[in-house]
């Protein structure tokens, strides 16, 4: 060491070079003292160093204090500090130029600071993460990341030779968050988190919770990116989607992006891509929406994106975060909304990911009574820890904000609502109650919802609630969960339960069918056949069907026009609409080559098509969906012929549709049905039309009502019901 009396000791030396010091800040960089300023930097492989004044070139030769790279430079005398760059010589005896990161005043704005401290930050993303940032009048990028209980933390990247010693970040001990600002570093250089925890001195490399972007698979490490600097052309959709209510109707075509379509080679369809092929189909088929099966980054593509690592990026799978923006403005200018499958209830243990983040159990609880997932493998997030609340709930306004999201599903609710969720007793610990309610993630959902509907009115937010917890689509304010739609799980066991038996066999089943009215308006649901459906060993939604080859496309053509004339809103999962036969694998694309190859398979897609704009275009069958006013029995007691009927109103009293199911392959010709008004009644659809497939049992005539009560209404009519048919008649309008 030199004779320097400000010069740190050997130890502190010995810390920063061998990379175990925790705040290089109060040391590094430029500092005025008593006895003038000092300027201290840490580039190993550098020879020499020099300190150059930005303002007049003038240059000032270091001392190397330490072989490692450690350098010194003391100016007597100078009373303030100054602009500077460095000059360095390599071994290789190249000249570089280098801009000393401590060199820059912290990055943490006060209000951030306090926010986060506080645990109550509103737009978390823009605090934390890879920002493009500008000081001292150079360009470069501010790196932000919370890690409390960490010893030391370092941006790593393809710029520091991934050296954890070169760029340590400073500690906001309020915050628990680490900031630093790298200069002349732009968009795409890859970058992650190296951590040196209290934990056994175990050193760790992560992404970036708040990375915006990533690396392909199975690559990791995140990617500087700028998310505003995409020129949005959907301000027309925002702002009607504003005055979009429950009366509207909605039609969602759920996708998975990686095995919808993809090329000759097997090769994932680019988000352009999809928006150039996926968008025009959806709308000819008469689709309002698309959700996505979770686009979040995930490693491994056999968990079909529920196992997610990067909640602020989307998959870099299909392109960049710019691409993504591409296809939902074009969905947009479409008229099709995005739902995004969201992931809040668990992450898996991968270690770049959240698992023992800080080399603590951060995002996570310790007890694995609490912290693991019994079923997936998978850790639960602590929702009483409000940074971790903080973290989630800003993911949701995220994916809104930055990407104009129309709407979040959000997954496995269940196992976030009860602590017992897959446990046998003994494997969970109960509430401060006594009970089975996870508190805090009622806590967490109610949070999200509310920040959710305060802020982008009109969004959407759906849960995957399995169970019979009540309120789940009740307000906030009435004690409820305060979700707007609710998956309609037992009426999709239920139905696809009754379906797959065979017709000789419906009869004693009927009560099936007519159970899920006993509580259809309980909650605002959705009817869904999701992919969960058609996979594991479940079979495709046709190859479900009982019977021979056309009793199967008859089949499933009748279930199609039951989900859409039950209330509540309508979900199918991709092929589903044309009959692939095999259950979904995501690893391949789905068999477009059906509808070339065999007629049945066009012919369904056709009436999905046909089915789906009767949706659209009738008010009778969306407006009230949430209410007995829309809907009234006609006979649901026919178990015997597997018949049943019911009618669908509109709000204004004025429209309304009778629909006749007849779950046997007998037709029933002269089928008396009774009805509500006098006048002509018109087919308008029929399934077992020829164009769809069916053997063309159809009733091309009005219907002309008699004065003859039948169930227990004034009027009846006379048509023919086909066979394992859906007949739907447009009513008279009431005088």
């Amino acid at each position: 060491m030199n004779a320097n009396p400000n010069s740190v000791p050997v130890e502190t030396v010995e810390a920063i070079v061998g990379g175990y010091y925790g705040d290089p800040f109060g040391i590094l960089g430029q500092h005025a003292t008593d006895t003038g300023v000092i300027v201290r930097a840490f580039v190993p492989q550098a020879t020499a160093a020099t300190v150059v004044e930005r303002r007049n070139a003038e240059g000032h030769p270091m001392t190397r204090v330490h072989v490692g790279g450690f350098f010194e430079l003391l100016m007597p005398g100078r009373e303030e500090t100054f602009d500077y760059y460095l000059q360095l010589e390599m071994a290789d005896g190249e000249k570089v130029l280098y801009e000393d990161p401590y060199a820059f005043s912290e990055t943490i704005s006060e209000y951030d600071e306090y926010f986060l401290a506080e645990g109550t930050h509103r737009r978390l993303y823009d605090a934390l993460g890879a920002h493009l940032h500008e000081a001292g009048g150079l360009p470069g990028v501010r790196f932000a990341v919370w890690a409390p209980n960490a010893l030391r933390v370092s941006v790593v990247g393809d710029f520091n030779n991934w050296d954890g010693r070169r760029h340590v970040m400073r500690y906001h001990h309020g915050s628990g968050v680490w900031d630093i600002f790298v200069p002349r570093l732009g968009l795409g250089a890859l970058y992650k988190y190296e951590t040196k925890t209290k934990h056994l001195d175990y050193t760790v490399v992560k992404s970036d919770p708040v990375g915006f972007y990533g690396e392909v698979r199975p690559n990791t490490a995140s990617i500087v990116w700028d998310l505003d600097n995409y020129e949005w052309q959907d301000q027309e959709w925002l702002e009607q989607r504003a005055n979009v209510d429950q009366s509207s109707p909605m039609n969602v075509y759920e996708v998975h992006l990686g095995s919808w379509r993809r090329s000759a080679q097997n090769q994932w369809l680019s988000y352009r891509e999809l928006a150039e092929q996926l968008i025009p189909y959806v709308k000819k088929m008469g689709y309002t929406h698309v959700e996505l099966l979770p686009i979040a980054e995930h490693p491994y593509d056999g968990s079909w994106g529920y196992q997610v690592t990067g909640f602020y990026a989307a998959t870099s799978r299909f392109g960049t975060p710019a691409d993504f923006m591409v296809f939902i403005d074009a969905c947009h200018q479409a008229e099709i909304g995005v739902i995004l499958d969201w992931v809040p209830a668990h992450f898996p243990r991968d270690q770049h990911g959240l698992a023992f983040f800080d080399g603590t159990f951060l995002y996570e609880h310790a007890d694995p009574r609490q912290g693991e997932h019994p079923d997936w493998g998978t850790l639960i997030f602590n929702f009483g820890r409000r940074e971790v609340r903080q973290f989630l709930v800003n993911n949701a306004i995220f994916w809104l904000d930055k990407y104009h999201i129309d709407g979040l599903r959000v997954d496995a609710v269940a196992s976030m609502l009860n602590l017992d969720f897959s446990r046998q007793e003994g494997q969970w610990i109960p509430n401060r109650y006594g009970g089975r309610e996870n508190i805090e993630a009622i806590d967490f959902i109610r949070e999200f919802n509310d920040r959710v509907h305060a802020e982008f009115p009109g969004t959407l937010t759906i849960a995957e609630e399995s169970t019979a917890w009540a309120g789940v689509t009740r307000s906030t304010n009435e004690g409820g969960l305060g979700f707007d739609l609710k998956w309609n799980m037992g009426w999709m066991h239920d139905t696809l339960q009754y379906i797959e038996n065979d017709p000789i066999h419906r009869s004693y089943h009927h009560g099936t069918l007519t159970f899920s009215l006993l509580y259809a308006f309980s909650e605002r649901f959705l009817l869904p056949f999701s992919h969960d459906e058609v996979v594991h060993l479940k079979r495709s939604m046709l190859d479900k069907m009982p019977g021979d080859l056309w009793q199967k496309f008859a089949n499933l053509r009748t279930l199609y026009a039951y989900q859409a004339a039950h209330p509540g809103k309508k979900m199918l999962f991709m092929g589903g609409e044309f009959g692939q036969w095999r259950e979904w694998n995501e690893a391949v694309s789905l068999d477009w080559h059906l509808l070339d190859e065999h007629p049945q398979h066009r012919a369904l897609q056709e009436f999905v098509r046909t089915l789906n704009w009767l949706y659209l275009n009738e008010p009778a069958l969306h407006e009230q969906d949430s209410s007995w006013e829309g809907f009234d029995w006609l006979d649901l007691h026919d178990g015997q012929r597997s018949i049943l009927s019911f009618i669908r109103h509109d709000t204004s009293g004025r429209s309304s549709l009778i629909v006749a199911l007849n779950f046997t392959p007998i037709p029933r010709h002269q089928y008396r049905l009774g009805v509500p008004l006098q006048g002509d009644y018109q087919e308008v659809l029929n399934s077992d039309a020829v164009e769809f497939g069916g053997s063309g049992v159809v009733n091309p005539e009005l219907l002309v009502s008699h004065e003859r009560p039948w169930h227990d209404q004034p009027y009846s009519i006379e048509f023919s019901l086909p066979p394992l048919a859906a007949v739907i008649l447009r009513a008279p309008t009431p005088k």
